[in-house]
């Protein structure tokens, strides 16, 4: 019988590209049945808190906490140069101005709140809010600010709101290293075998997108149904790349370099468990 294993990840088109042949079968796995479950970043990260999925896609910064839970696999995720989170708000300010106001975050537990805090120390008001609420927060008056991930890296002029710090910018320069933001964790509990085979499926799942670029645009645009064709493309040429495939030793380092900073300024428990499986 064949095994039946979760995996979450986002409605972003990034997901939807490189899960498309896995969970629609395109891909072989023997003895094993993938099944999505599509939610907005933040959720997943709650949903990995409780242990729920056995794979998921994950924000770094929620990973850093469950590393008692959780492996990292090295295809799948979200890392690169120039795709960081934005501080945006209605018109040109200074990072201290904001200071006395609340700041949107897209949640407690996603990178852009950890990349915020290593970059600012953090705003004492914060407001956590799905992703896609965060520019109408902001056009409203409802915040001061917010931090914006995703797509709304591409539309956020189209409401004439205004970019105070690229937070990726800020981790590029301090670091020298690609911007870790989510990656796809297994269970520990699945054992080295099945999560191996995932780990390579997964691969093999984003080389058939890269072959066949057009076919899963559908079920993109199923999911992403506000999203033009041309910020669809914008969105996958961004955050899917060959750290997508697999993280090799700059994107390890990169990861590594994120949780000892967290480490440091107590913002995530020290782990001595080994990233990966062997």
């Amino acid at each position: 019988m064949s095994q039946i294993l979760n995996l979450g990840y986002s409605p972003c088109p990034n997901d939807t590209f490189i899960f498309y042949a896995l969970t629609h079968g395109l891909i072989p796995l023997a003895n094993l049945t993938i099944r999505e479950r599509l939610e907005d970043v933040e959720t997943l990260n709650q949903l990995a808190r409780l242990g729920t999925l056995e794979l998921t896609k994950i924000s770094y910064h929620a990973y850093g906490q469950l590393r008692d839970k959780y492996v990292l696999l090295r295809s799948g995720g979200a890392l690169g140069k120039g795709c960081g989170p934005l501080v945006i708000a209605r018109e040109p300010c200074d990072l201290a101005d904001l200071r006395s106001q609340t700041l949107a975050i897209p949640g407690e537990l996603t990178t852009a709140n950890l990349l915020l805090r290593l970059c600012t120390g953090g705003f004492e008001q914060v407001l956590s809010m799905p992703f896609d609420r965060i520019i109408s927060a902001v056009t409203s008056g409802r915040v001061a600010a917010g931090v914006i991930i995703h797509e709304s890296r591409f539309t956020y002029r189209q409401f004439g709101l205004h970019k105070i710090v690229d937070l990726g910018e800020w981790w590029e320069s301090e670091t020298g290293h690609p911007i870790p933001l989510g990656g796809i964790l297994a269970r520990r509990d699945l054992g080295t075998a099945t999560i191996l085979a995932v780990e390579q499926a997964i691969a093999e799942s984003l080389d058939y997108a890269w072959r066949h670029p057009f076919e899963p645009r559908a079920y993109i645009k199923r999911h992403s149904q506000e999203l033009s064709d041309e910020v669809i493309d914008q969105h996958i040429n961004l955050y899917v790349n060959p750290f997508s495939r697999d993280l090799g030793s700059e994107g390890i380092e990169a990861v590594t370099t994120l949780f000892g900073l967290a480490e440091t300024r107590g913002l995530i428990p020290p782990s001595k468990l080994p990233l990966f499986v062997d």
